[in-house]
C-alpha cells in the first residue's frame, strides 16, 4: 500500500517539484535576473536574492506541483496545463504588477518559458 502511494502520489509530485525548481532557477538566474535587478534598482530597492528567498521558491515549487497534481485529477493534460499556468503564474504577475515590482520586459521570456514549465510538470504528473 505504501509503495502504491509513493509511486502514484509522492514520486510524481517530487519529480515535478524538481523540474519546476530547476526551470525557475534557470529562467530567473540566467535569463531574466538583469530585468529584476535593474527594475528593483530603479525603485531604490535591492532585489532579494538571499538563500532564504531561494528556499521560499523551493516551497513555492512544491506547492505548485501539489496544485498541479490535484488539478490533474479532474482535467485533461491541456486543461490542467492552462489552469495551472494561469493560477501559478498569471495571477502572480497580476499581483506583483499591482505592487509595482514586476519588470514587464521580462514577460517576453517568462510567458512562454513558464507555460513550458507548467506543461512539462503536468506531463510528469500525468505520465508517472
Amino acid at each position: 500500500m505504501y509503495m502504491k502511494i509513493l509511486k502514484s502520489t509522492i514520486l510524481p509530485i517530487l519529480l515535478a517539484t524538481i523540474w519546476i525548481s530547476i526551470s525557475e532557477f534557470a529562467r530567473n538566474e540566467f535569463l531574466v535576473k538583469s530585468y529584476w535587478t535593474d527594475h528593483y534598482k530603479k525603485l531604490g530597492l535591492i532585489f532579494p536574492s538571499e538563500p532564504v528567498n531561494g528556499a521560499i521558491w523551493g516551497v513555492w515549487s512544491l506547492l505548485f506541483a501539489i496544485a498541479i497534481f490535484i488539478i490533474s485529477k479532474k482535467f485533461t493534460l491541456w486543461q490542467t496545463t492552462l489552469l495551472s499556468w494561469f493560477v501559478g503564474f498569471v495571477m502572480m504577475w497580476v499581483i506583483i504588477g499591482n505592487l509595482g515590482v514586476l519588470p514587464y520586459g521580462m514577460l517576453l521570456y517568462a510567458i512562454p518559458l513558464s507555460f513550458l514549465e507548467a506543461f512539462v510538470a503536468v506531463v510528469i504528473i500525468k505520465k508517472i
